[in-house]
């Protein structure tokens, strides 16, 4: 069925895949941002207990009449530790995008080269 569609020059089997040369930085070049983005978790995480820490201090040292305060600063630990996260998974995606788009060069690169070897006709 779908083999009598393909033409009988393709139906011949195919060489054996080109041996294409990766070069190292290819597979690997972002351990910086990969250390940038774990360094915006840490932060976060590091922030987050912080604000428990300040929380815990405000209420033993001035109990409810803190309250207010403590909201008031813990929304903004909060905002500032979701921020540097964010800024972590961005990192990381940013990566994982990169790698996608070598992979389709990759790939693009020895579709072309086998379309070059089609006879002509």
């Amino acid at each position: 069925m779908a083999s009598e569609r393909i033409p009988e020059r393709r139906r011949q089997a195919a060489p054996g895949p080109v041996a294409a040369q990766v070069r190292e930085d290819d597979l690997e070049p972002h351990a910086g941002l990969r250390y940038v983005a774990r360094l915006f978790k840490v932060l976060a995480i590091l922030l987050v207990l912080l604000l428990v820490a300040e929380v815990v201090l405000g209420l033993v040292q001035q109990g409810a009449a803190a309250l207010a305060t403590l909201l008031v600063e813990a929304t903004r630990l909060v905002v500032f530790a979701a921020a540097l996260w964010a800024a972590g998974d961005f990192a990381l995606m940013l990566i994982e995008s990169n790698h996608d788009l070598r992979a389709v060069r990759i790939l693009l690169g020895r579709l072309s080269t086998k379309i070059d070897r089609l006879p002509p006709g």
